[in-house]
């Protein structure tokens, strides 16, 4: 056999060949779009939502584009939740998808008999999956047909919307740039460009005001504004608006009720710290909020707010369901267009974070309440609070109670009181039983610790933490055991899996603790090495649900042996 047949041709390169029709044809949905790796999550967005999916050649074609190997854009590709990627041969997706969520507030509420009524009433028309939070825990359970958020869903009204045909989120009835400036915003953005006042009167104004990071870390914000400014430029600025903990929603009430006071928090922030450019990553279920941001965004540049004074760079990225994006050098990592994987620390993100550069990052809720603060002044948030404790936050609440939702209440405020004075109490036929105070990785505290103040550095005593104060309720009619499971089975699905503490250890406790009868020695020693070992605070803080069970809801687990002979 002539050894030449074993050749590929000449001029071809090796590996799978790009087909000139699937160039032109990504050519054609990238319009627009620069080939910069930053972009590649951005490229397959485009590129699914014009497809229903990733086919393989298309995939292949996008990475000659980008001039880069096809494999580090097929890793990107089957890195997150959202993005489908189709083998040649491979039968494509069911053009339309129902999504319906499994955390726990939607357990609660019923998710399971949803999953089962649309999986036989929808048959063929839609494919049905199993989806973690998809942030609309108030109103579970909750579905998405589409990009259709239907909450709280019911069988009937799903299958009403599929028939209905419109699978796009409605934008809300948020304030827009013309009202934002007609009620005084951007005065406080101005006051800072124009001279009339100073960066420091308004770091020594926050630093009064006790503001901390409300993301779940708690750092000083004004500390943390010194820290970035003081590193050589230049400077960058995430905002973090891809809240993925079950049982949060807050910083979606913020952005679609007042966008532009975020925005004019985000300026206010970049201005003092000295950052060039702005990346708001927000999270790919809220479609909605999506498109008001971009609308407004084009507001925002068309009119900048001062005269006289340009606006930084602002970018708008999208997520693709990945919770671990929630940590801030993972999210780094997803908007430079990777994989969104925790880098080792040091260095920390405000010496090299974005593209390497100083990065200064945020959540929303933080910059939501910077414009309010300077116009009122720092006592004015500071003298809010109880049990000693100073300002004001939102918490998201959800579970057993007769008004869940987005709640404005003191730092300090009991888990009691919080259900009681805000929420209306709980449901008829309903006793407090435990909540969660921090969302799935807080921990689980039972109703005799309900008075303890909700705040930083109050909880860790008892096991848990408040986080993003993400307040999920449980009654007498629930189980603390079944909540771990349904907690455990969350992080084993959402771990990177970079390093073998998180992605071994999530998968080993949510097998562990699904059997009848638990081996706590084993659990208390995995839990203690993904805490010690895990490079992140998902591995870190994953083991807090089985470790409250072990040390608050033992009679759950006493209830579950058999009698001793």
């Amino acid at each position: 056999m002539d050894a030449n047949e074993f050749r590929r041709p000449v001029g071809w390169r090796k590996g799978r060949q790009v087909d000139p029709a699937a160039l032109e044809r990504v050519r054609q949905l990238l319009d627009g779009l620069p080939p910069r790796r930053d972009l590649l999550i951005e490229h397959l967005h485009r590129i699914q939502d014009a497809e229903g999916c990733l086919p393989a050649p298309l995939l292949a074609a996008l990475a000659d584009w980008l001039g880069l190997a096809q494999a580090e854009v097929y890793e990107v590709a089957t890195f997150y939740h959202h993005f489908e990627p189709v083998r040649e041969g491979e039968a494509r997706p069911p053009a339309l998808t129902v999504r319906v969520c499994d955390s726990l507030p939607c357990r609660l509420n019923g998710a399971e008999a949803l999953l089962t009524a649309l999986a036989q009433r929808l048959g063929r028309e839609a494919r049905v999956q199993r989806v973690p939070c998809i942030g609309r825990c108030a109103e579970a359970p909750a579905a998405v047909v589409g990009r259709r958020p239907i909450a709280p869903a019911a069988p009937d009204a799903v299958l009403d919307a599929v028939a209905g045909g419109d699978f796009e989120c409605p934008v809300p009835d948020a304030q827009d740039y013309a009202a934002y400036r007609s009620a005084g915003g951007y005065r406080q953005l101005a006051q800072l460009l124009d001279g009339r006042r100073s960066r420091e009167s308004i770091l020594e104004e926050l630093d009064g005001s006790a503001l901390r990071g409300l993301g779940g870390a708690g750092f000083p914000i004004g500390r943390k504004w010194r820290i970035v400014a003081q590193q050589a430029g230049p400077r960058l600025m995430v905002i973090n608006a891809d809240e993925g903990e079950p049982g949060t929603f807050k910083d979606r009430h913020c952005l679609e009720r007042a966008p532009h006071r975020v925005l004019e928090g985000m300026l206010i922030a970049a201005t003092a710290a000295g950052c060039e450019a702005c990346y708001i990553y927000l999270r790919d279920e809220y479609a909605g909020v999506r498109a008001l941001l971009a609308r407004e965004l084009a507001a925002l540049r068309a009119d900048p707010p001062v005269p006289g004074h340009a606006l930084p760079d602002i970018h708008l990225r999208r997520g693709a369901g990945a919770y671990v994006c929630g940590e801030e050098s993972a999210l780094i990592e997803s908007v430079e267009g990777k994989r969104g994987m925790p880098r080792l620390r040091p260095p920390y993100v405000a010496e090299a974070g974005l593209f390497g550069r100083p990065t200064l990052a945020h959540n929303v809720e933080t910059l939501y309440w910077v414009p309010e603060i300077l116009e009122r002044g720092a006592a004015w948030f500071a003298g809010h609070g109880r049990r000693g404790r100073r300002g004001l936050r939102w918490f998201s609440v959800s579970g057993r109670v007769r008004d869940p939702g987005v709640k404005l209440a003191p730092a300090g405020i009991s888990a009691r009181e919080l259900i009681d004075e805000f929420c209306g109490g709980m449901l008829p036929g309903h006793a407090l039983y435990a909540y969660l105070p921090g969302g799935a990785s807080g921990g689980v505290l039972p109703a005799s610790l309900a008075d303890e103040p909700l705040d930083f550095d109050t909880l860790q005593p008892h096991g848990a933490f408040i986080g993003s104060a993400a307040v999920i309720v449980l009654s007498q009619h629930d189980s603390a055991v079944d909540a771990a499971c349904n907690l455990m089975a969350f992080f084993r699905d959402e771990s990177c899996g970079q390093c073998t503490p998180c992605r071994v250890g999530t998968a080993k406790a949510a097998r562990e603790i699904a059997r009848e009868h638990w081996n706590t020695g084993l659990l208390r020693e995995l839990s203690a090495a993904m805490m010690d070992a895990s490079i992140c605070g998902l591995g870190q803080a994953a083991p807090n649900p089985v470790l409250s069970v072990l040390r608050h809801f033992a009679h759950e687990l006493d209830a579950r042996e058999p009698p001793q002979r």
